[in-house]
Order: C-alpha cells, then sequence, then structure tokens
C-alpha cells in the first residue's frame, strides 16, 4: 500500500467524497504503474474497488499491473495436454502417502493438486506472485485440497524450513523453464532448494535436461531481429538497439532450411548442477551450403526414468516455442568449412557465437 495512503481521509457525510477517494487511488495506480511500481500499483486499484466494485478504469488498471506478473503464455501453457499429462503420470510415479512434496512456481496450482490427488501427506505450494499465490490459494480450495496443500506466498529462494515449511521436502517438483531451459532460474532455485528446503534423499522432478542447437537459414527470423532498407529508408541504425540473445518463436511458422545437424550443447543433472557459468566450444560441419541467419535451440527434459518432454522443433505439440539467436550477420557455410561455435551460460541465459574457421581439406 502507498506509504502517503494516510493523507487520504474520508470526510464524513461529504458529498462525493468516495468518488474522490477513489479517483485517488486510481490516479495512484496509474502512477505506480508507469513508474514500473506493478506490485503497489494493484494494491491501489484493489483500494478503489474496495470502494466502488463496478468501477472500470480501477479494473483496467488493476488488471495491467498483473498481466506484467501474468504473461499471456500461462494460458497456452494450461492448454499443452501432452505437458499436464506427462507431469501428472510422473507425480503420480513418485508420490506416496508418506510423502512431503514443494512445488515451486506453483501458478494455477495444477501440479500441487496433482500431486494431493497421488495422495501426498502434505503439499507446500510456493508462488512468488501475491495475485497469482492468491488465485491459486482459491482454485485449491474449491478443489477440496486446501487441508493437504499450503501455499506460500514468496520466491522459493526466500523460503525457510521451518519458517515457510514444517520440514524438509521428500519430492520437489517445478516447471521454472523458458524455451532455452534456463531462462526462469531453474539452476538456481534447483540449488537454493537442495540446500534449504529438501531432504537429503529427496527426489527432484524434473531431474535432468539438455539442450540442442542448431545453424538454420531463414530470412524472416533473421527480419525478427534486424532491419535494413524499407520504405525507401535506410532504417538500419535501429539495429543498434536489437537483442544481443534469444528470443523465443516457432520455427514451424517461418521459411527455414537447416544448415546442420542438431547438436546437444549442455546438459544439466539437477541433483548437482547450481548456476554457475560454463562454455563449450563445438567444431560445427555444415550439412548445406547456405546463409545461416540464426541459431535455434531447444530442450530435452526427463521428469522421472521413462518420462520426458521436449520443445524440440518436431513436437507441435508443445506450448514451448523454440529459443532463438540471430547471427550479427548472415554468415556464409559450406559443407567443406567448419565452424567454431563458441555456447555460454550464465545461469540464466545462454549465447552462442559462430566464427568460420576458413576451408579444410578433404
Amino acid at each position: 500500500m502507498s506509504e502517503d495512503l494516510h493523507e487520504v481521509v474520508l470526510p464524513a457525510d461529504a458529498s462525493g467524497a468516495v468518488d474522490r477517494v477513489v479517483a485517488e487511488f486510481i490516479r495512484r495506480g496509474h502512477a505506480l504503474h508507469e513508474s514500473g511500481m506493478y506490485d503497489k500499483a494493484i494494491e491501489e486499484f484493489e483500494l478503489a474497488l474496495a470502494l466502488d466494485g463496478d468501477n472500470r478504469e480501477a479494473m483496467l488498471g488493476q488488471n495491467r499491473a498483473i498481466r506484467r506478473h501474468v504473461p499471456r503464455w500461462h494460458w497456452e501453457m494450461l492448454h499443452d495436454r501432452e505437458r499436464a499429462d506427462l507431469y501428472d503420470r510422473a507425480i503420480s510415479q513418485v508420490v506416496r502417502p508418506d510423502r512431503r512434496v514443494l512445488d515451486i512456481g506453483t501458478g494455477t496450482g495444477l501440479l500441487s493438486m496433482m500431486a494431493a490427488r497421488a495422495g501426498a501427506r502434505e503439499v507446500t505450494a510456493c508462488e512468488g506472485q501475491p495475485a497469482v499465490a492468491a488465485v491459486a490459494k482459491q482454485i485449491i480450495r474449491a478443489a477440496g485440497h486446501e487441508q493437504v496443500i499450503t501455499v506460500v506466498s514468496k520466491r522459493s529462494t526466500a523460503m525457510r524450513v521451518p519458517a515457510d515449511m514444517p520440514a524438509r521436502a521428500d519430492i520437489l517438483i517445478t516447471e521454472t523453464i523458458d524455451c532455452a531451459l534456463l531462462g526462469e532460474g531453474i539452476l538456481g532455485t534447483i540449488a537454493h532448494a537442495r540446500e534449504h528446503l529438501l531432504t537429503d534423499d529427496a527426489l527432484i522432478l524434473p531431474s535432468a535436461g539438455r539442450v540442442f542447437a542448431q545453424l538454420v537459414e531463414s530470412d524472416t527470423l533473421f527480419q525478427k531481429n534486424h532491419v535494413g532498407k524499407l520504405y525507401g529508408f535506410d532504417l538500419s541504425e535501429f539495429n543498434s538497439l536489437a537483442s544481443l540473445e534469444y528470443f523465443d518463436s516457432r520455427l514451424r511458422n517461418h521459411q527455414w532450411r537447416p544448415l546442420s545437424e542438431p547438436m546437444e550443447i549442455f546438459a544439466f543433472d539437477f541433483y548437482k548442477d547450481g548456476p554457475d557459468e560454463r562454455r563449450a566450444e563445438f567444431v560445427v560441419s555444415p550439412t548445406a551450403e547456405g546463409r545461416a541467419h540464426a541459431i535455434v535451440f531447444w530442450f530435452e527434459l526427463d521428469l522421472v526414468p521413462g518420462i520426458g518432454l521436449t520443445n524440440s522443433p518436431s513436437n507441435p505439440q508443445s506450448h514451448w516455442k523454440q529459443a532463438v539467436q540471430c547471427l550479427p550477420d548472415p554468415l556464409q557455410v559450406r559443407p567443406a568449412e567448419p565452424l567454431l561455435l563458441d555456447a555460454r551460460h550464465d545461469g540464466i541465459s545462454i549465447h552462442f557465437t559462430a566464427v568460420s574457421m576458413g576451408e579444410t581439406t578433404p
């Protein structure tokens, strides 16, 4: 709530007093939103709605601030039946009546409710976004699982035992992954949980992951991050603002041609690995001649033995898009001229550099 909230006093029996107070809350909400203080903005709009529940400006302001924390991809993710079915199967395979479960990044509470349905003794559902946590509590209560599932409205890295959960968990379930696997901080999240929130022999779901990459030719992908001469003007200076890192896109929505075989770039064991930086170098032999515009990469995830999922370009069912890093300039490649591919990650983001090694002798 705003620090200067005490300045707004509702006069007794004053005409239009409620309208003036509502307008002040809305004004503050907009100002906080423009300053990037979205949580505080949500609070101000909620105060306005507490006095005038039908105020459309307050409702829209609150929703715009919430959407900063709840991107549109959540709805597509929730309709990804393959993802939900695979997680449900994996959870059913490991949960037992004596198990305590920790679900990090619970969102709607779906994975926590799957664990409760599978018979978990108790489930702690961690959700760092307060508005999302509040909705998760309502969903869990309506499903009749509130006696088993406790929603903790804070980031897991701020949680401690026994302050936030009664005992260390026997099972960790999380889906804090993006299209390139690491972007939501899964390495640091799980490393912290292993040290502070899990038993020594806890099961971790997912257990492992791998990242694969491929060199591709695609003018349309390149145009998503580059511009040149258009409409009679040279707009190329705008490329100084282009992304140096990856963005997400559905490869199947573009014309593209593979210029190399997919290769495994990084492998992660979530029982051991942390967010420490890593670097790897690869010699890539192009499989065709062409102009390399981008490196497309994706993950494979092991939930439990025998159950895994991927956002590979060959899996059109996945809601996850592929990760795309455009090269600074198109790179002419030929099968006889290998490339040196440098791959690095800082625990959150993966970045590639590709350099031609020159023509080799047969």
